[in-house]
């Protein structure tokens, strides 16, 4: 597939725009995630208004790129962007982990756009692995995207999903890693040591691509990449920031599951400029 040709100049604009969108629906929840949903905001642009082919209009077309959210709890992001694209009214992100709402706090299928729940950690790359297996069974065009958090590297059913995409030679799936190094409890690598994640991920038979995850282009240049590998699955590892944009949010373990009052909602508001 050659690259696309569209305008990414509005991206850094919309980042800006998601993030906002993200700290204020979490402020109305008065819990969440922020964390992980603000490293994953120039990812989840990426694919959704530069990679994936997808119709909000109509969320079950049959030849559209997958993407499974195995890092389940992002939901701030993935909500932000599907409103944005236009698979659900945007007002409806006021009700986000309100009673009856279908906007939970980990991914659900009811929602138009989510391709699977998630939530337990561990399972997307497999999920990921059938659909992609059966499309080549299918013999259908599309993609399947896996987004996985860094913490959830450490979990032992990720490396057996691992090691099922290159026997099956699956070069139309392609991870990424929220490689934003801080886990609910600290510093991944303080839990369990992840290093060295690139060569692991190699030695298992991945084309594996290392990248900024808050620069578009380097996102944009992997991912055409992805399109050119043949007869093995790709994993990018999008080295991003826990709490992107937000100075007292950065690097933080604290903010995991934690929403932002009104006194430091307007305080990153004002950051985000």
């Amino acid at each position: 597939m050659a690259a696309k040709k569209i305008d990414t100049s509005s991206f850094p604009k919309l980042a800006l725009q998601f993030r906002k969108e993200i700290l204020e629906i979490l402020n109305l929840a008065g819990s969440g995630h922020p964390g992980g949903s603000l490293s994953a905001v120039e990812i989840f642009i990426t694919l959704y208004y530069y990679r994936m082919n997808h119709r909000p209009s109509d969320p079950q077309w049959d030849e559209r790129d997958r993407l499974i959210i195995s890092k389940g709890h992002c939901t701030p992001v993935a909500y932000v962007t599907l409103a944005n694209c236009g698979y659900f009214p945007k007002d409806e992100l006021k009700t986000y982990r309100k009673f009856n709402s279908r906007l939970q706090g980990h991914v659900h299928s009811k929602v138009p756009g989510i391709e699977f729940s998630t939530g337990s950690l561990g399972h997307g790359l497999a999920v990921a692995n059938g659909i992609a297996l059966g499309a080549k069974m299918l013999k259908k065009n599309f993609k399947t995207y896996c987004l996985l958090g860094d913490g959830e590297n450490q979990e032992g059913s990720i490396w057996e999903a691992a090691m099922m995409a290159p026997h099956y030679k699956l070069d139309n799936i392609c991870a990424i890693i929220d490689y934003n190094k801080v886990q609910e409890n600290g510093p991944t690598n303080e839990i369990k040591r992840l290093e060295p994640l690139s060569a692991k991920w190699t030695s298992f038979g991945w084309q594996v691509l290392e990248v900024d995850g808050h620069d578009f282009q380097q996102l944009i240049r992997a991912l055409d990449e992805f399109d050119t590998i043949k007869e093995k699955p790709t994993v990018i590892i999008a080295n991003t920031i826990k709490g992107k944009g937000v100075s007292f949010m950065e690097g933080q373990a604290s903010w995991h599951g934690k929403a932002p009052n009104a006194e430091q909602l307007a305080k990153a508001l004002a950051e985000l400029k």
